[in-house]
């Protein structure tokens, strides 16, 4: 820098010609020229390196592109480069689309990201629940936590979905929380798409209940039609992760503001639940929407219940009203939530009877202590 102040000086002195003064400092002719119209254009300033980034990258994206995908952030504020890079080649193929990581670099450049909060996470349990990985194998069912719409109505939602193809069957206001108002949900389910193998839900009413096996007259329900009940151990979440996330995703999208009444929330579930389904793509189904990745139930919804079967060698027994049964000339307890259902007794040691509804194992009652135990 102090070179090329030293030639401009000179220069300004006119006691050399151009041709002696670059001889002089040991430059051409071209870079001598090149510092005095630097410094007639700019000053002195002008005379430091400047940068060689080229002016028009021949791989820039077009403004045009680069506008698109703002806008389209824009309207789906909660998307990551990933979904927008492949929902915007669904929606125009033959548009040149950026690939994901440019279109993160030009939502970061437009403000539009905000950054994440680090979250220490519990490692996931390796229990014994269903895998679920075909669609109907597993579905997933809970309420998002209540909370009041603009006008102070207090809404509880209740959410169904596929655990295969993440596919949202519904999302619905309920009045009750209780299992005969939920049994209307499910059942409308039921008709739509037919009967899962399986419903993973937590332990909390009405879902289960502190009665032999955890049932509750919902699962009952579940087991007379052959769907297996499940259950995640208390306080872990993460066994029903990707539900859970779904529903920080439809908190954020629908509920953060809540809307003015519950018609306007419901209509808002509405819109997201066709949305998630049908236009967002899910890393973990390959970029695929729920809506292709999912197939409807081989398994129809029966017209009534059908009969619970045993093996010959069970002993079948009715539950009484008050949740009893009369065995071997003793009352034993089971739970006024199988009032009215047959269960199965097969003796499997000396003195020891595991009892079984249907094909769910409820637990063995040890005739000695006349205690039913845990499987």
């Amino acid at each position: 820098m102090d070179e090329r102040k030293r030639f401009v000086d000179d220069w300004l002195k006119r006691e050399w010609s151009m041709g002696e003064l670059c001889g002089y400092y040991g430059i051409s002719r071209k870079t001598g020229y090149k510092w005095v119209e630097r410094f007639k254009a700019g000053g002195l300033e002008a005379l430091c390196d400047q940068s060689r980034f080229p002016r028009n990258h021949p791989n820039a994206t077009p403004k045009e592109i680069e506008r698109e995908v703002v806008i389209f952030r824009q309207e789906h504020p909660r998307w990551g480069p990933k979904k927008l890079a492949h929902r915007l080649r669904v929606l125009n193929p033959y548009a040149k689309w950026p690939v994901a990581s440019t279109i993160g670099e030009i939502i970061r450049r437009h403000g539009l990201t905000a950054p994440k909060r680090r979250r220490h996470r519990t490692p996931p349990f390796k229990g014994s629940l269903c895998d679920g990985l075909n669609p109907n194998d597993v579905w997933t069912a809970d309420f998002k936590g209540w909370f009041k719409t603009g006008n102070g109505c207090r809404v509880d939602p209740f959410t169904l979905s596929d655990a295969a193809s993440r596919y949202l069957l519904r999302c619905r206001i309920v009045d009750q929380t209780g299992g005969e108002s939920l049994r209307g949900h499910f059942a409308a389910a039921f008709q739509e798409f037919g009967l899962p193998r399986a419903i993973r839900t937590d332990n909390g009413a009405p879902f289960a209940s502190v009665g032999v096996g955890g049932l509750s007259r919902l699962a009952v329900w579940f087991v007379r039609l052959g769907i297996a009940p499940e259950r995640i151990r208390p306080g872990h979440p993460e066994e029903n992760g990707a539900h859970e996330r779904m529903h920080l995703t439809l908190k954020q999208e629908t509920a953060s503001p809540p809307k003015e009444s519950a018609p306007a929330q419901q209509e808002a579930f509405d819109r997201f639940r066709k949305e998630y389904n049908e236009e967002r793509p899910h890393e973990s189904l390959g970029m695929r929407t729920p809506q292709e990745a999912y197939r409807l139930s081989e398994r129809p919804f029966p017209n009534r219940l059908p009969d619970m079967e045993y093996p010959a060698e069970a002993t079948v027994r009715k539950v009484r009203s008050d949740g009893c049964i009369a065995w071997r000339g003793r009352m034993i307890y089971l739970g006024m939530m199988l009032g009215g259902e047959a269960v199965g007794f097969t003796e499997i040691e000396d003195g020891n009877w595991l009892i079984c509804f249907g094909t769910l194992k409820l637990g063995i009652y040890d005739a000695k202590t006349r205690k039913i135990r845990r499987c």
